[in-house]
């Protein structure tokens, strides 16, 4: 198989990593995310049609009959519509607007109307916020336990660096962050966690099997003997988000493109960041191998 000099190119991906994490931070910086209404609070209403409708046309009725901040989306069938409103929930809100889409001559049935409180959402942003800080210190603890803490450190900033990037993607787009998104983040952390922990497991048994100190030779061996596995693994997961992002529906669209992004940010930080982060902060053999103490008293016999 071919090798390939991963850590040869390391510079030139830091470079990559460093670009993406500045456009993210500026992003976010700016343009902030566009929350959902899971976090900022707003009403949803959903009608049903008797025919497929032109999103474009109901958004702009509403809008025009004073709506602010009108999201409208289908939701399962294609006749059925969800639309979001960031504003106070009024009772009357489900039949005023079924009353001015039926306007157009098409025959709408309110399904539902609901409110998300303001206060709720703050709990959901304060909660989902505390869980992957959480999520995040989890990680940090169990490879340090598991490799070495320069190991660790490695893998924590591969992580932030996959999360500020997802998140950075969602706001360069100004795509609907909502819980869903959220989950997705978790998921990307637990991905790019385990394939991580792969390269790093091989990491450290090359450097226990192997006789020389060049620790950049060793770590290309190690990548090189992972990619096969790893690239296997990312095809076919891409294969299924791509299925989900085509024929999911819209409900859990951004759900597919948070994945999608995360994990082919997560496989190019297992490699660029999580592997090539040991180099700088000086990992060497002593560190998973202790040097042997010499027996004093057996010194002294003759």
């Amino acid at each position: 198989m071919r090798q390939f000099d991963f850590m040869g190119k390391r510079r030139l991906a830091f470079l990559v990593s460093a670009l993406m994490l500045l456009v993210s931070i500026g992003s976010l910086a700016v343009q902030q995310l566009n929350l959902g209404l899971d976090f900022t609070g707003g009403t949803l209403v959903e009608v049903r049609y008797e025919t497929v409708p032109a999103l474009d046309t109901v958004r702009q009725t509403l809008e025009a009959e004073g709506f602010q901040d009108v999201s409208v989306q289908t939701f399962g069938a294609a006749t059925e519509v969800l639309i979001r409103l960031q504003q106070a929930f009024d009772p009357e809100v489900g039949e005023q607007v079924v009353n001015l889409l039926r306007a157009d001559g098409d025959n709408v049935e309110l399904v539902r109307a609901e409110f998300v409180g303001a206060q709720v959402g703050e709990q959901l942003r304060d909660q989902s916020g505390l869980g992957l800080l959480v999520a995040l210190g989890i990680v940090m603890v169990y490879v340090a336990f598991r490799f070495q803490y320069k190991f660790a450190l490695g893998a924590l900033l591969a992580l932030i660096h996959d999360v500020v990037i997802v998140v950075g993607f969602f706001s360069l787009f100004q795509l609907d962050f909502d819980l869903t998104v959220l989950a997705a983040l978790l998921a990307v952390i637990g991905y790019s966690l385990n394939d991580t922990i792969v390269v790093y497991d091989r990491i450290r048994e090359n450097i226990r099997k192997s006789r020389i100190d060049d620790m950049p030779v060793i770590f290309n061996d190690a990548i090189n003997s992972t990619l096969s596995r790893t690239l296997a693994t990312s095809g076919t997961t891409l294969l299924v988000l791509l299925a989900l992002l085509v024929l999911g529906g819209d409900m859990i669209h951004n759900f597919a493109v948070a994945l999608i992004v995360g994990i082919g940010v997560g496989t190019f930080s297992s490699i660029y960041v999580a592997s090539a982060l040991l180099l700088p902060l000086k990992l060497e053999r002593e560190d998973l191998i202790p040097a042997k103490k010499e027996d004093p008293e057996a010194e002294e016999l003759p």
